[in-house]
């Protein structure tokens, strides 16, 4: 019959065991899971892309191999050239002729112009987009949720509004994709001092992640303490 004293040793190698796996299983998770993300989007950008390419000049019908990534590199190279095309004046030309056969267009017309206003406000560097993390009263007084303002409200929203507006995306969790549009008073607003890629990490991980302290905007950076040698 076991004493006390083995089964307390049986029961500590099991907690160790038990730590060991989590810690393992913390570490090798997010690797596994940005390997697997990255291989599942090179793999579906091959399969768009790859199939057309004439044979004839498609290496993987010389090779007896696959090569991984290739509808990727075509993908980028025929993006940067069209985007090279789209800044002259004949691609501007050809441009503005496709848009105005697009704008007779009902349904096509509204999709178009949503989702080219959507993604030239992304890659715009200019359109300050995510200035500010915030904390935002919602859905009611005294509950508190992480928001990012976009820009000022202008047009007729602030015209309406009695004090200054600004635009608030408060996205969901654990997905910050989708999410609500909020026009917020200024004053109404808690501005935090963590960056843009803190409160995303923050909403992603539920708060299972907690951003550093950063010091306020604008406040000097004070170098370490060091103790005096006659101390």
């Amino acid at each position: 019959m076991p004493t006390s004293k083995t089964a307390h040793k049986h029961k500590s190698l099991l907690h160790r065991l038990r730590n060991y796996f989590i810690t393992g299983l913390v570490v090798a998770a997010p690797i596994g899971i940005t390997i697997y993300l990255a291989v599942a989007f090179i793999d579906s950008i091959d399969g768009l892309v790859t199939p057309l390419i004439p044979e004839r000049y498609n290496p993987e019908s010389y090779l007896p191999f696959g090569l991984p990534g290739l509808g990727v590199v075509i993908a980028v190279v025929f993006l940067t050239l069209l985007g090279a095309v789209a800044t002259n004046f004949f691609g501007r030309t050809l441009l503005s002729m496709g848009e105005s056969l697009l704008d007779r267009m009902p349904i096509i017309r509204s999709i178009y112009s949503t989702l080219k206003q959507i993604f030239e406000t992304v890659a715009s560097t200019n359109s300050g987009s995510f200035k500010d993390v915030v904390l935002v009263e919602y859905p009611r007084k005294d509950i508190w949720a992480i928001a990012f303002v976009t820009s000022e409200t202008k047009g007729e929203i602030q015209d309406r509004t009695i004090e200054d507006v600004v635009n608030v995306f408060l996205p969901t969790t654990p997905n910050p994709t989708s999410g609500f549009l909020l026009f917020v008073p200024k004053k109404d607003l808690v501005y935090l001092n963590m960056t843009v890629d803190d409160g995303m990490k923050y909403i992603i991980s539920a708060g299972l992640v907690v951003p550093p302290r950063r010091p306020p905007k604008g406040a000097p950076i004070l170098p370490p303490v060091t103790p005096s040698a006659g101390s």
